[in-house]
């Protein structure tokens, strides 16, 4: 009772065509409505997932008008499913509560007209819970499914829930035939074929899934998913050598440098830091310098210092880098603005103003203070000053007044 009794803040937000076309408020609406239902997951699973299934109906009409063109508010819809999938899984709801919430959502995903969840479809097994319910919803969709990808120029077409099929047959245990279906697909998508590599896994042919993974690879398919899929496939193995080998390195790709170097460095304890920073470094020949904040961080200062200087490193990184250690590390704060000016003089970077130029040399000449080398570091930016390589006289000025 307490779950159709409820007010959500989320549901008169979420009314029909409810946003116009500016994505950010929608994207905080979106992020808002997840925070809602999470925190009474705390409290109350139960009705959290009747808020899961509730928002997952309206979010994609409330969506209809907003300007997609960014990915933004893709992104945010797409964080959301995840996040509820998981609220709607964890639930106690009973076998008649949970079969009511399947049907409302995928009648939600028959209407998705944008779409906006078609992602919950590849959850469809993690939704379902039990293995008879995927059972059931797998002996629904199956012969859609197969008549989709018929050879029948009449029959064949697209059916929207071709991964919630695939998603429970893999739930329920009903490996072969999810292989044997796999084998009409149209194309060879990673969209599809992740399952095939997930149902060889399940049966305990972790070599076999790998290679079904990386054979027929569509033109479109991410080479990071695949990587992501065939590394946690090894690990779930036993076979940790041979995942770090042959997919680590581009299977935990991250939004920077740093954060790539750190998602391998922890999946991989046992691996020497130094070891690994090294490997990711040869792994992207000529992109040395981008590695200098990685290496920072792991407070291998020799390191990130010859690695800036080897190729183009962002001034900005490395003036932060001059201002943060100014104090506890002045050699190295010293180093990392020089190499910023020398940078900025040969003209790397964007949108860089003579600002920065003063800004590097500023907390540069700090750290040259701290350390007493302050008529060496000086000397040194004279120097630069007079190189006939200088690219931007804008910034050859600026260092000049700085040096006055």
């Amino acid at each position: 009772m307490a779950a159709t009794t409820h007010t959500w803040t989320f549901r008169r937000r979420f009314r029909e065509r409810a946003f116009g076309w500016k994505s950010q408020p929608a994207v905080q609406r979106v992020k808002e409505a997840v925070a809602e239902i999470r925190k009474v997951a705390r409290a109350d699973p139960l009705l959290a997932g009747e808020g899961a299934v509730l928002f997952l109906e309206k979010v994609s009409p409330a969506l209809e008008q907003v300007d997609s063109s960014s990915g933004s508010i893709g992104n945010a819809v797409n964080k959301a499913v995840d996040a509820l999938v998981a609220i709607i899984a964890k639930a106690p709801a009973d076998d008649a509560t949970r079969e009511r919430w399947l049907e409302r959502l995928w009648e939600a995903v028959q209407d998705d007209r944008i779409p906006y969840i078609e992602r919950l479809g590849d959850r469809w097994g993690e939704v379902c819970v039990t293995a008879e319910l995927a059972s059931r919803w797998a002996d629904r969709l199956l012969g859609i499914t197969r008549r989709a990808w018929s050879d029948d120029p009449a029959a064949c077409g697209h059916f929207a829930g071709t991964t919630a099929c695939l998603s429970a047959l893999l739930a329920a245990g009903r490996h072969d035939e999810l292989l044997e279906l796999l084998e009409r697909a149209p194309s060879g998508s990673w969209h599809y074929r992740c399952y095939g590599a997930r149902a060889l896994a399940a049966i305990g042919k972790a070599d076999e899934a790998v290679r079904y993974a990386e054979a027929g690879r569509a033109l479109n398919d991410s080479p990071t998913a695949i990587a992501r899929e065939c590394e946690e496939i090894l690990l779930s193995d036993g076979q940790r050598d041979a995942a770090y080998a042959r997919f680590a390195l581009q299977a935990n790709r991250a939004g920077t440098r740093s954060a790539w170097f750190r998602a391998v460095a922890k999946k991989y304890p046992e691996r020497d830091v130094d070891a690994v920073l090294d490997d990711l470094i040869a792994y992207t020949p000529g992109e040395e310098g981008k590695w200098f904040a990685a290496a920072k961080d792991a407070k291998r200062f020799d390191k990130a210092i010859a690695l800036a200087r080897s190729t183009p490193c962002d001034p900005l990184t490395l003036t932060r880098a001059a201002r943060d250690f100014a104090e506890t590390n002045p050699a190295f704060a010293i180093e990392a603005g020089c190499i910023a000016l020398y940078w900025l003089a040969r003209g790397h970077g964007y949108e860089l103003t003579s600002a920065d130029v003063l800004e590097a040399h500023r907390h540069t000449m700090a750290a040259a203070a701290n350390a007493g080398r302050t008529d060496e570091i000086r000397a040194r930016f004279h120097e630069l000053v007079l190189m006939d390589w200088v690219a931007h006289s804008s910034m050859k000025r600026a260092l000049e007044r700085a040096l006055t």
